[in-house]
């Protein structure tokens, strides 16, 4: 059968479009985490920063501080009402505090959950507070809890700046896209 085969030509397929990328704002969320100065005079600030680092957000600032009782009444303007406001304002500036940066997806969330509740007594097992804290006075951290108050505490933390742009190869593996 000497049939001619007809061939149809096949348009060049077009290339896929790329899944939808991540919200570039997402993996570069920042946060505000300070261990305070129980923290810092116990030693584990150490131990706060790689549980950050282990779960896969990247530093962008990181600094040893002894901020005074004007600087701490303007960080935690936002708990002047408060009857421990004074307290806590004189507790913050008696002695040095490590102030940090973090980035990532969902950092700020996932940072406050890592931190555990304010109150220690209610905060679980594993979380920074449920693993080093008992009251409430000494909770041995701090953490931004929304986007907002990050931006405004790192730049009132951080007014030099922080290091932007860094993105470890090491984010590979931590991220899916």
């Amino acid at each position: 059968m000497g049939g001619s085969q007809s061939s149809t030509t096949e348009q060049p397929k077009k290339a896929p479009e790329p899944p939808a990328t991540m919200n570039m704002s997402g993996i570069n969320e920042k946060t505000f985490i300070m261990v305070k100065p129980d923290g810092v005079q116990r030693g584990i600030a150490g131990e706060i920063m790689a549980r950050f680092e282990k779960k896969g957000f990247t530093s962008c600032g990181a600094k040893l501080v002894h901020a005074s009782k004007s600087f701490a009444e303007q960080h935690y303007i936002d708990l002047a009402k408060k009857p421990f406001y004074g307290g806590l304002t004189t507790f913050l500036s008696s002695g040095p505090v490590f102030a940090m940066c973090w980035k990532g997806k969902g950092v700020v969330k996932t940072g406050r959950k890592m931190l555990g509740t304010t109150n220690p007594k209610d905060s679980a097992p594993g979380t920074i507070r449920g693993d080093y804290s008992i009251d409430i006075g000494r909770n041995i951290c701090h953490g931004s809890d929304s986007v907002e108050s990050a931006e405004n505490e790192l730049n009132l933390w951080f007014p030099e700046g922080i290091i932007d742009g860094f993105a470890p190869s090491r984010l590979q593996h931590v991220y899916e896209n």
